[in-house]
């Protein structure tokens, strides 16, 4: 498969009303899964935040089990690569109130793996510290909605000279990286930055922060500075695409190894890639 495809609300796509809010507004909410083997990556996990994002959104959405049927239909079909799911508010008038009963919109795409190289989450990556700062909102802290905007002007700030950038808040503290979690690791122990005030609380990071649990590692989530990576052992970044990625360099002036806990981690998230049960965890 090389093209796209789209559905929405189950059906084939040929068209999508331009009334709906994610157009106008970017009101709703979407999820990026991995298939691999016809099979939908730690889908309850992506489920239960999703969920938990229509609730703080107040997203009239409750189709756990068919939206779960859709993407398994849509994972054998597919084999391997990536499914996309986007929940918009339904169509509706001009002005940002919205009403009662409006409804949802449901569309669900399916795409190749991207083509990223593959000594990355061997060799590892380069990140920079980006210019742009998040803003802070608590109230959508952790969801992953349609308002990406800080991403995207944060990416534009470099070409090919990294691999990621490591974004912060207005308060200068690290809180993830473009597209991806962080984790830094010092004394062997796993920390991941807070995310009560921004930032998107990751399913891969869940499932790291359980697997490394289930290694007897310790892992916690804590306020970083860009100056506690000066006494880090080994960083990476993850998300539910790229795995982990080890990280050896920042800037160009802070560099790492990719050393044992983060090779570990590799291995273990290789085993049981399916496999791992557990939470969605909203910090």
């Amino acid at each position: 498969m090389t093209a796209t495809r789209y559905w929405i609300d189950t059906q084939a796509a040929t068209g999508l009303d331009p009334a709906v809010r994610a157009l106008h507004y970017g009101d709703g909410l979407f999820e990026t899964l991995c298939v691999r083997d016809a099979a939908c990556e730690h889908l309850d996990r992506h489920l239960q935040r999703l969920l938990a994002g229509c609730k703080a959104l107040r997203l009239e959405f409750s189709d756990r089990s068919g939206l779960a049927a859709e993407l398994q239909q849509r994972a054998s079909e597919l084999g391997n690569g990536v499914i996309k799911i986007i929940l918009s508010r339904g169509p509706g008038g001009r002005g940002y109130r919205f009403s009662e009963g409006q409804g949802v919109t449901r569309i669900v795409s399916a795409q190749e793996m991207p083509d990223y190289p593959r000594a990355w989450p061997t060799q590892g990556v380069r990140a920079r510290i980006c210019d742009l700062r998040f803003g802070l909102q608590p109230r959508l802290a952790g969801l992953k909605h349609l308002n990406r905007l800080e991403q995207v002007m944060a990416r534009a700030e470099w070409g090919d000279d990294f691999e990621e950038g490591l974004m912060l808040d207005h308060h200068g503290r690290l809180i993830e990286g473009t597209m991806s979690n962080l984790f830094v690791i010092r004394d062997g122990e796993l920390c991941t930055p807070r995310l009560d005030a921004c930032g998107v609380a990751g399913v891969m990071r869940s499932v790291l922060l359980d697997l490394a649990a289930a290694l007897g590692l310790s892992g916690r989530r804590e306020s970083l500075l860009p100056a506690d990576l000066l006494s880090a052992e080994e960083v990476f970044l993850c998300n539910s695409l790229i795995g982990i990625w080890p990280v050896i360099s920042v800037s160009g002036q802070n560099n790492f190894s990719v050393g044992p806990v983060t090779r570990r981690l590799q291995q273990a998230l290789s085993v049981h890639s399916t496999g791992v049960t557990g939470n969605w965890y909203s910090w």
